[in-house]
C-alpha cells in the first residue's frame, strides 16, 4: 500500500493528514521536508513566487529553525526546492 503524502502542519496519525480535494498544494523536495505538501490554496501569485520559511524541528539550527523552499524558475507550478536553513 503506497502512503499518501502528509501535509506541513498536520500530524503524522490523523486522518487528514494526506492532501484533500479542492486545495492546491507544492511538493516539497529535499531538505528536512522533503516528501510533504505544502497547501497554497488561496494564495497570490506574489507569494507563491516568493517561497517559504517553514518551521521545523529538523533543520540544520534544530527545533524552531526554518527551512527555505521555493519554486524554480524552470518549474515555477512543479516541487518546491529547499534553498537551506535559517536560524
Amino acid at each position: 500500500m503506497t502512503q499518501q503524502p502528509r501535509v506541513y502542519g498536520t500530524d503524522h496519525d490523523t486522518p487528514e493528514a494526506g492532501p484533500q480535494p479542492g486545495r492546491d498544494y507544492r511538493e516539497l523536495t529535499g531538505g528536512p521536508l522533503n516528501g510533504q505538501l505544502l497547501e497554497v490554496t488561496g494564495w497570490t501569485d506574489d507569494q507563491i513566487t516568493a517561497g517559504v520559511f517553514l518551521t521545523t524541528p529538523h533543520s540544520t539550527y534544530g527545533p524552531g529553525g526554518r527551512a527555505s523552499y521555493g519554486p524554480t524558475f524552470s518549474r515555477p507550478d512543479g516541487p518546491w526546492v529547499w534553498e537551506g536553513d535559517i536560524p
